[in-house]
């Protein structure tokens, strides 16, 4: 009665397993549409069998049946006992079976399609089913989400190239004719197609709603869900007439250990991985069961599992999420199971802290950076829980050595002020997050917000006699001397906190103290910066700190150009470009860049540091930092320009400039690196543009990404983990130079007529 929307992918997936196999089982969570999806197949199937395609709805009879008898009664048999009878009845008969909700018999179908693979030779089965059947010979397609647009897309005409916005349209428009997406409501019916995780049956209750409410005040109140999103149609199943009641039907299928395990990992706002899980979710009453509940919900479509490196990681919609939250509740172990989560994650954080400096360290990057919505997730859980901002304080502080653990220095920022914003009375925790802001300040060149943080922390530190945080108040404002250009100050304020650090035994704190003091060494032309730049190294490769190295090379490679040998420093900058990279940090791949662009305008290569100079602006932009407040990079920034505008002219300058930049940050370092573009490999490789810095799978997936596939979406196209199609949208932005998806797809409309 209603259209059929999306599901192109899907479609020919399944027509392709029923070609292959006599068995394909769609599975999913309840409400993504394998109901829908299985009709349409066999709808476009009835030609290829001439015994016909039966539907036998498993749930529609109103007194309990077998799944035999409900099929022997679809086909109009009578006298059959069995499934061995059935088949009996069928042999020779060329026909498609379709048996709809076989979750609630799940033994009993497995029993009868088992049988009537084995005793019949042309009937095939499509079966649908919130958990496998594992019967033999079955193939198996899980039936996603719905695509769904990014967030920042927010222009009609992007946003329904997507399912999801296509499916909320045509719904909303089916109860309010006058109702369309429009640019004026495009960013807020993504944001509703979000928050329900492209679920096809939450978005359809949601539209039902625009007969009384705006898409606006449907997402503001999208956190009464369950009492929102409903159906009063009277041809409906009762399960059917609410989410909460399809849920339900999920829920009463699960153990009492999966129904515990669901209540609890409702904590989790994304995904965690079996170790996070049995910490926080096991208290005794899961002991050594964790691993069988994650299995069962992971089969019962309740857990999505996503992979992740080296790791698998497990996530639930935001619906099953609600409906777990609910759950607990009403277990009245809320507040025990969201302590060990924000006990759990102030561990790590002060772990990631404590190991930051070492031979783990891009693997410590590379997790806090995937659990960034996590950490924002538990801080905020903290500042909303009486007697938890204490704990914000501490947990925000301990980050201070993986920033990005949030999505920017400035986001960082923002939320260190609303922790200290939230537990104002003196204390330790306190000193050392005011510490931790100030860092994050100054890293980003913002000086006047640093000095007040600074202050407050030297008077917190001297009340509580606290030398450590003294010490660290030192370091920050010899960093602060560095970055007003201040050298000697700066010298001896950083020394002093060196000899701290040392005396302790800190020997994060001191490299990073040694960092600092080399690069006023090296800009104001101590003596001593060769030595020091040479122990910065040192101390990286003794413990085995990669990503520290990289900065160290590139003070040292400096410190050799003030002396005088730019072919060496060269040398040096382009190696610590080859350094395992994060791909959201950028401030020192912009300090290498920046670098090596003033030593070719020194080597009179103008046009060549002109591009390298515009590719550096382009990464301070990205990474957030203001540039005329990093002080000596800045002057030499700024000296570097006058001086390249002068050799080439305005205008050629601004075109290098400009070329450089519109690279992507991988074109930045092979630029800067003085590489030509490899061979293409076909002539698929060889196509122009930006796209053309892209790898053969980087094209693959942008091309659907033009398309309008979700991360979701292009997972199950490439049969790839959802992680693992994230990683490779967010490279693709990176190595293009953009921000959303929507740039993606007009590059490719504009150069291949995709889209």
């Amino acid at each position: 009665m209603t259209s059929f929307i999306g599901r192109e992918r899907e479609l020919a997936e399944v027509k392709q397993l029923l070609g292959a196999g006599r068995l394909v089982t769609l599975t999913g969570v309840g409400g993504v549409g394998k109901t829908r999806l299985a009709l349409s197949v066999a709808t476009d199937a009835r030609r290829a069998f001439p015994d016909g395609v039966w539907l036998v709805d498993l749930v529609a009879s109103e007194t309990p049946k077998s799944p035999v008898r409900m099929v022997a009664e679809t086909l109009g048999l009578r006298n059959v006992e069995d499934s061995a009878g059935l088949a009996r009845h069928l042999a020779g008969k060329r026909m498609l079976l379709v048996l709809d909700n076989c979750e609630h018999l799940i033994d009993e179908c497995a029993v009868l399609v088992g049988d009537l693979l084995c005793l019949t030779t042309d009937v095939r089965i499509l079966a649908t089913s919130r958990q496998l059947l594992r019967a033999n010979g079955e193939h198996v397609l899980e039936v996603p989400s719905l695509p769904v647009p990014e967030t920042d897309e927010a222009s009609a005409d992007t946003v329904l190239r997507y399912a999801a916005v296509r499916l909320f349209s045509e719904r909303a428009s089916a109860v309010v004719p006058e109702f369309a997406v429009s640019d004026a409501n495009a960013a807020a019916v993504t944001r509703l197609c979000h928050r329900l995780d492209g679920l096809p049956l939450a978005i359809e209750f949601a539209a039902l709603r625009t007969r009384m409410l705006s898409v606006e005040q449907i997402v503001d109140r999208l956190d009464q869900l369950f009492r929102l999103l409903r159906s009063d149609s009277p041809v409906a199943s009762p399960r059917q007439k609410t989410l909460h009641g399809l849920i339900d039907w999920s829920y009463d299928l699960c153990s009492a250990e999966e129904r515990t395990l669901w209540a609890r990992l409702s904590v989790f706002s994304g995904a965690c991985d079996l170790e996070t899980a049995e910490q926080i979710c096991d208290d005794g009453i899961l002991t050594d069961a964790v691993l069988e509940a994650v299995a069962g919900l992971v089969e019962k479509s309740i857990l999505g599992r996503e992979a992740d490196g080296s790791r698998t990681r497990y996530r639930l919609l935001t619906a099953l999420r609600r409906y777990g939250q609910d759950r607990l509740v009403e277990s009245g172990e809320e507040q025990a199971v969201r302590r060990r989560h924000r006990e759990w994650y102030r561990d790590l954080a002060e772990q990631a802290g404590a190991e930051w400096f070492g031979p783990h360290q891009v693997e410590w990057l590379d997790r806090m950076t995937g659990e960034e919505a996590e950490w924002a997730a538990v801080l905020e859980s903290c500042l909303n829980e009486p007697g938890e901002e204490r704990t914000s304080l501490e947990m925000a502080a301990a980050l201070w050595s993986h920033p990005l653990s949030f999505s920017s220095l400035g986001e960082g920022h923002r939320l260190l002020q609303r922790a200290l914003a939230a537990d104002p009375s003196p204390s330790a925790a306190r000193a050392r997050a005011l510490w931790a802001d100030a860092w994050l300040c100054l890293r980003r060149g913002d000086l006047p917000a640093a000095t007040p943080l600074l202050k407050e922390c030297r008077e917190l530190a001297e009340r509580l006699d606290d030398q450590a945080q003294l010490a660290g108040v030192v370091q920050l404002t010899g960093l602060a001397a560095v970055l007003k250009e201040d050298y000697p100050r700066a010298c001896a304020l950083l020394s002093r906190a060196l000899a701290y650090y040392r005396a302790t035994g800190d020997h994060g704190r001191s490299w990073t103290t040694l960092l600092h003091l080399a690069t006023a060494a090296v800009f104001m032309g101590d003596a001593r910066a060769t030595a020091l730049c040479r122990e910065c190294e040192e101390m990286c490769e003794s413990a085995g700190a990669r990503w520290s190295r990289r900065d160290a090379q590139w003070i040292s490679g400096l410190d050799l150009w003030r002396r005088g040998d730019a072919r060496a420093a060269t040398g040096v900058i382009r190696q610590a470009l080859r350094t395992p990279r994060v791909p959201a940090e950028r401030l020192g791949l912009a300090h290498c860049v920046e670098a090596l662009s003033w030593i070719a305008a020194d080597q009179d290569r103008h046009e060549y540091a002109a591009e390298l100079l515009g590719a550096a602006d382009a990464l301070w932009r990205s990474a957030g930092a203001s540039l005329p407040g990093l002080g000596p990079v800045a002057r030499a920034h700024t000296d570097c320009e006058i001086g390249l505008r002068r050799a080439l002219g305005q205008d050629a300058f601004a075109a290098a400039h400009a070329r450089g930049g519109r690279l992507t940050p991988e074109q930045a370092i092979a630029r800067a690196r003085d590489e030509e573009p490899t061979e293409p490999e076909t002539a698929d490789q060889a196509r122009t543009g930006v796209a053309g810095a892209l790898t053969r799978r980087e094209r693959e997936i942008a091309e659907l990404v033009a398309r309008g596939f979700s991360n979701k979406d292009i997972a199950s196209t490439l049969v790839i983990a959802p992680r693992t199609a994230e990683g490779h949208v967010g490279r693709i932005l990176n190595k293009m130079g953009f921000t959303s998806r929507t740039q993606v797809a007009a590059v490719w409309a504009a150069e291949y007529g995709i889209g």
